[in-house]
């Protein structure tokens, strides 16, 4: 078992959904995947970097202590906290953003504290490639880095996005930003050339479709869990890749093996997230819970 870097977004967000709506949640792209990943880890071993501003609720700095996620590295600076208004339609793959204030989150320039330098896997969230390339310049050899984007800053920076990956071990992304950001519209194509700048593995997320993992030797396809009842999207491909990542950080092995039961682990807790507002579902979830769920993807996935 091992310890785990990530570094990104702390938000507050508004969403409206067919099924309701909620205003100034906690969420975020490190929070849904520190939340996730925690379950798969002792108490603290979910390092977080990210910022936020003095109007951040007290009650949410207690709900991530209380979930034993370590805060050294979440920073409280003078203005008002990132927020994100969005809303999603029947086609809940897609989330339509109303708007954005970055506030705070416009100028975070990740500093990692030296007790955070040596932790073995990382995970860069959505953030700028450029600070993504800044955090890797500041740890010390890990085992494993993950790296996740959106189409944002494929097209804006997509060079940049390049040049970071060729330091990253697996790159996460959806389907459309796997076709835009290798303009090729058959997927198997598009991973093959963005295979060679250098990550080793791809998973492209594919929402209520599932998931499917790639390298240069063999492809790996998980489904996603059959639901009733999906409230909210927000934050599943993040929850999917604390639970991929936790997962590889619980068992310390980064072998093939590890890699395709971390994808279905991955695929559980975005199930779990997707099944709430904001971080309801995701937070009270018990590892029998998760053991539930994998045993139930193992007998409606083997033939």
């Amino acid at each position: 078992m091992s310890k785990i870097l990530v570094v990104g977004s702390v938000a507050l967000d508004t969403v409206t959904t067919p099924f309701g709506s909620v205003k100034e949640a906690l969420g975020g792209s490190a929070v849904y995947f520190s939340i996730s990943a925690i379950k798969f880890l002792e108490p603290f071993d979910v390092r977080i970097v990210a910022v936020v501003g003095e109007d951040f609720p007290s009650k949410y700095l207690k709900l991530l202590k209380k979930n034993k996620i370590d805060t050294e590295g979440l920073k409280k600076e003078k203005g008002k906290t990132f927020r994100w208004i969005g809303e999603y339609n029947y086609n809940l793959n897609e989330a339509h953003t109303i708007d954005t204030k970055l506030n705070v989150f416009e100028n975070f320039s990740p500093e990692i504290p030296s007790a955070y330098k040596n932790t073995p896997y990382i995970f860069l969230a959505n953030i700028d490639p450029d600070l993504q390339e800044k955090v890797l310049n500041q740890v010390i050899s890990p085992k494993l880095v993950v790296l996740d984007t959106m189409n944002f800053w494929i097209s804006s920076k997509k060079e940049s996005l390049k040049n970071v990956l060729k330091k990253v071990d697996i790159f996460l992304l959806n389907e459309s930003e796997t076709r835009q950001i290798s303009e090729e519209f058959n997927i198997l194509k598009a991973v093959k050339k963005i295979l060679s700048w250098g990550p080793k593995a791809i998973i492209v997320k594919r929402g209520e479709y599932g998931a499917i993992y790639f390298d240069n030797s063999s492809i790996f396809y998980v489904p996603s869990y059959p639901l009733e009842k999906i409230y909210d999207p927000t934050g599943a491909g993040d929850s999917f890749a604390g639970g991929f990542l936790g997962y590889i950080a619980k068992k310390d092995k980064v072998d093939r093996k590890t890699i395709k039961q971390a994808t279905v682990f991955g695929s559980i807790m975005g199930s779990f997230a997707v099944e709430s507002f904001s971080l309801d579902k995701l937070r009270s979830v018990r590892w029998k819970d998760i053991l539930k769920r994998y045993k139930e993807f193992k007998n409606f996935t083997y033939f």
